[in-house]
């Protein structure tokens, strides 16, 4: 990655915007919507800023006063004098999904924003809020940390109980916690790498990185087709697939003609 994506609480926050136009507008709205309350000069307690002025001697000024004072800074459309960007936003809150492209191309970021808003149900914060709400009967019927997990994933899963591309699912929460739903048993699937580009891996290879707990591969498996999987996958270094796997998905990973 060449940038960190992080979610920023600007709950009562105080953000500098310098500038005026539609561009500053748009900040102004980004931040507004986010709870944060816009000042057009440095005040103390503030923490990032925006800078939206035409003349690029004055926006780097800009940037640069505010960087001396520990702020981090936004320049509209200057993405070499940016400390952070702002991505396209899919907003269904609590689910935020944000689309970045470091600066290299907005129209890009905003195209891949508009194929998610169509394939996602309006109601999928509500979703995420039902099982908010559901996090104690799902803690005292899972009490195990990793039980829990398989559950949720088995249920969120593809054509699961709680598909959130189906619309509907959250109402579909004690139902299924009411039901007979079931932790997923224990299950081995392989992958034999034909290359060392993780962009060649195959869709199905791609989909298994994703959902995987475990992760068993040959120490000469690369690391960029590693950094494909889910961040909370347990990394096991072995000579070959394990006999008998750990509960949930585990995935053996091998070098074409290992």
């Amino acid at each position: 990655m060449q940038q960190l994506p992080v979610f920023l609480n600007l709950a009562g926050r105080t953000v500098v915007l310098v500038g005026e136009g539609e561009a500053a507008e748009a900040k102004a709205r980004l931040v507004t919507r986010a709870g944060g309350r816009i000042v057009p000069v440095w005040q103390e307690g503030a923490t990032i800023a925006f800078v939206a002025l035409a003349d690029d001697e004055a926006a780097r000024a800009a940037a640069a006063d505010l960087r001396a004072r520990g702020l981090l800074v936004n320049v509209v459309d200057r993405p070499d004098l940016c400390d952070f960007t702002t991505p396209a936003i899919v907003d269904r809150a609590p689910v935020t999904i944000a689309i970045g492209t470091g600066g290299a191309s907005a129209g890009l970021a905003k195209a891949v924003r508009q194929r998610i808003e169509a394939l996602l149900p309006s109601r999928l914060g509500a979703l995420a809020s039902a099982l908010h709400a559901a996090r104690g009967t799902m803690k005292a019927r899972w009490p195990a940390a990793a039980d829990r997990r398989r559950a949720i994933d088995a249920a969120l899963a593809a054509g699961g109980a709680l598909d959130p591309l189906v619309p509907g699912a959250a109402d579909k929460v004690g139902e299924w916690l009411d039901g007979t739903a079931e932790t997923m048993p224990p299950r081995l699937e392989s992958i034999r790498l034909t290359g060392d580009d993780p962009d060649d891996l195959t869709l199905r290879a791609a989909r298994l990185l994703g959902e995987a707990d475990h992760i068993f591969h040959s120490p000469a498996v690369p690391a960029a087709v590693l950094d494909r999987a889910r961040a909370d996958a347990v990394r096991h270094v072995a000579d070959a697939p394990p006999g008998d796997p750990p509960p949930g998905l585990s995935l053996w990973i091998s070098e074409s003609g290992s």
